[in-house]
């Protein structure tokens, strides 16, 4: 299991370096730092969706490795490679989810240029281009941030507190140095 969300966390920094470096490239050659509207929003949702991904994802690694070293003989039971599949697979639908509510949250209406002048899009400089009041999309785009990286960072936390507590009450060092090295 371990090694399966290893790969997906993998995957996922491919998929969000591949999704913000070509554009900052063209940037950077063309001397020009604009970006449409409509490249700005999907690059924004794109980088959106990753991040919150990977915060979901690295909590998920933290349970793993809780159970691998605090339940080590359930192991095998507790993080079958099916729950294993579950648990990333809610990862990245979870993702999509809150991502999806801050794209169906009250949509700004654009008036005037089309065009921001950035090397990359950030929910700040897109706003300015809109027309209409825009707080309660700062507010829901700023709620879920603060959910998505509170509870993983959080729960990772805890986990992370749980292991070491566990490795500590480890009487032998050779054993301690085992545990450790699951971690790693």
């Amino acid at each position: 299991p371990m090694y399966f969300l290893l790969s997906n966390l993998s995957f996922l920094d491919i998929c969000y370096i591949t999704s913000n470096a070509p554009q900052l490239m063209v940037h950077c050659l063309s001397k020009r730092p604009s970006i449409s509207l409509g490249r700005c929003l999907a690059q924004m949702y794109i980088s959106r969706f990753l991040g919150i991904t990977e915060c979901l994802l690295l909590a998920v690694m933290a349970y793993d490795r809780w159970v691998a070293i605090c339940k080590p003989l359930r192991y095998s039971l507790v993080m079958s490679n099916r729950v294993c599949l579950q648990l990333a697979a809610m990862s990245w639908s979870g993702s999509f989810l809150l991502c999806l509510s801050d794209f169906l949250a009250k949509q700004p209406r654009f008036c005037g240029s089309n065009i921001i002048n950035h090397f990359a899009c950030e929910l700040q400089s897109m706003l300015k281009l809109a027309c209409s009041d825009t707080r309660s999309n700062q507010i829901v785009m700023i709620s879920t941030s603060v959910l998505v990286l509170l509870v993983p960072f959080s729960f990772i936390l805890v986990a992370y507190v749980h292991i070491i507590v566990a490795v500590l009450r480890i009487h032998s060092t050779q054993g301690r140095t085992k545990a450790f090295s699951t971690c790693t």
